[in-house]
């Protein structure tokens, strides 16, 4: 039998790091807690609209998905180190998050509400009413006062590190404690025991919660809230470095809007048409 040299070794590893290195597989990582966009089912796959979109573009682009749960406060130290490729997990594109990573074109839309205990009795609200926070006019800036005028003295959760935060913080914290968790079901399990009085989250994370037995007893109260700190739309979250996946990533994202894909999966997941407008 014929030995190994140092050198043949070597070989062999060079030869399997390449391998490796080429894998057509894109890891993709999502937190797992907020559905519809995504969660874990009970046999412990992750499921939802960024699972299936994430698998569409994947196709797409001709690599195999894998899938890895990733806690929220986590989730971009966990891409920046390489523990995966990209993040499909409703994250927000935003200017502070481009400050460490890059995004491709927004493959989702979608709003943000306050819900809160029904049994507090606050003034009645309209919450069919939309503001865009990215330019905030007088009209906006009366309703923002009306809101901070009735939630004063409350306790409100939101998810740590997240835009929502930042909006809470900046229209509430002054008069509101606010109380920051590490998982969207922590915080629902808080506002269902009554330890809190309600929050702000993305709208369809609240609506899943509130057709369920836990969130009979909360309603949505306020406008609905985009723009602003949450930006243009929920994108793929990459490594700067990766412009080639990028660009890869944008022309599938371009392709699913163009046949309908998106608009089908949104609909599948949320009852409504969250892809993005042309």
């Amino acid at each position: 039998m014929r030995k190994l040299t140092l050198t043949s070794i070597a070989l062999v590893l060079n030869v399997t790091v390449a391998l490796a290195a080429n894998a057509a597989t894109l890891a993709i990582g999502s937190e797992g807690a907020s559905p519809p966009w995504n969660s874990i089912s009970a046999n412990g796959e992750l499921v939802g609209f960024d699972i299936d979109v994430g698998k569409d573009l994947c196709r797409r682009v001709k690599l195999e998905c894998r899938f890895v749960a990733q806690d929220w406060d986590g989730i971009i130290p966990a891409l920046t180190v390489g523990k995966f490729d990209a993040i499909m997990s409703g994250m927000a594109i935003t200017e502070k998050r481009k400050k460490s990573i890059a995004f491709s074109q927004p493959y989702a839309g979608g709003f943000n509400q306050i819900v809160m205990r029904s049994e507090i009795g606050l003034p009645a609200t309209d919450i069919t009413q939309k503001l865009d926070l990215t330019e905030i006019t007088a009209n906006k800036q009366r309703v923002l006062d009306g809101l901070k005028l009735a939630l004063k003295g409350k306790t409100l959760g939101v998810l740590r590190s997240s835009n929502s935060e930042i909006v809470l913080k900046e229209l509430v914290g002054s008069s509101a404690e606010i109380r920051s968790y590490d998982s969207q079901d922590n915080l629902q399990l808080d506002l269902a025991a009554g330890r809190i009085d309600g929050g702000l989250a993305d709208y369809f994370t609240w609506k899943a919660f509130l057709d369920s037995d836990g969130g009979r007893q909360a309603a949505f109260y306020g406008p609905e809230l985009s723009g602003g700190p949450w930006g243009p739309g929920v994108g793929i979250g990459l490594r700067k470095a990766d412009t080639d996946l990028a660009a890869r990533l944008d022309r599938a994202i371009t392709e699913a809007k163009a046949d309908g894909t998106l608009k089908r999966l949104s609909l599948q997941w949320f009852g409504m048409d969250v892809s993005p407008t042309p």
